[in-house]
């Protein structure tokens, strides 16, 4: 996967998973677009995939059962931040 780019920065999208009957959820940073992001989750539930997979921005994989998904939130597309923000 190569980061898509905005402006010439780097542009990563946060995702956020609900585990259902899991009290906690996968968070993590990923360089698809929203929109890859969203259509990944769709398609698997449209088709009765029992599982869907995901890479994060740092290469590792992520592989959740589909009848587990409670919900997925998708964040913006958003550049990496460098330095401190006031």
């Amino acid at each position: 996967m190569r980061p898509h780019e905005r402006a010439g920065k780097a542009v990563t999208v946060e995702i956020r998973i609900g585990i259902a009957h899991t009290a906690r959820e996968l968070n993590f940073e990923t360089d698809e677009t929203a929109e890859a992001v969203k259509q990944t989750v769709a398609d698997a539930l449209e088709s009765g995939a029992a599982s869907v997979t995901f890479a994060d921005s740092k290469g590792a994989s992520y592989i959740v059962p589909t009848a587990g998904i409670a919900f997925v939130e998708v964040g913006t597309d958003q550049s990496r931040r460098v330095g401190f923000v006031a």
